[in-house]
């Protein structure tokens, strides 16, 4: 009678756990869903209020597709209506960005929302994670670059404009 009592105890314990695993699971895989397409998909750009300065910045982006390091690639464009604000594509996610003062002169985009930095310099550029501190991808170049660097290799040194 004990064995008898054990088993049915334990079957039905085992359908308690069987039944809440079946109510967890279905709502867990429904978030995982939703989760990825929110990241894919681009958010609508809040307006930042930009000084003169990150506007005379925004003069000196390159914009268009940047060929990068390991066939991969990013594109920046001028947002349409918000002077300044730029979106930039990097394996299907869009980051929108803008300019932030640097004291060495190098243009530097940020998305503090997403902990983003895009850096420009004249023969490279490279985006960043500020949050894990890792690149994620370098060796960046914009045809703009690409002629500096070039010039630069053939012993024809050019100046920033």
């Amino acid at each position: 009678m004990k064995s008898l009592t054990a088993i049915g105890i334990a079957a039905l314990f085992g359908l308690a756990t069987s039944a809440a695993v079946a109510q967890t699971a279905p709502a867990k895989q429904a978030a995982k869903p939703a989760a990825k397409a929110v990241a894919k998909a681009a958010e609508p750009v809040e307006a930042q209020a930009l000084n003169a300065t990150q506007l005379d910045i925004a003069k000196r982006v390159h914009t268009g597709k940047a060929s990068c390091e390991f066939d991969q690639s990013v594109s920046v464009t001028p947002v349409t209506n918000h002077p300044g604000h730029f979106t930039l594509g990097f394996k299907n996610v869009n980051y929108t960005m803008v300019p932030e003062a640097t004291t060495t002169g190098a243009v530097r985009l940020e998305d503090k929302k997403a902990g983003v930095v895009w850096l420009q310099i004249a023969n490279k550029s490279m985006l960043m994670n500020t949050r894990i501190g890792q690149r994620l991808v370098d060796a960046c170049q914009h045809a703009e670059q690409r002629a500096f660097a070039d010039a630069n290799r053939s012993g024809k040194p050019q100046l920033l404009q």
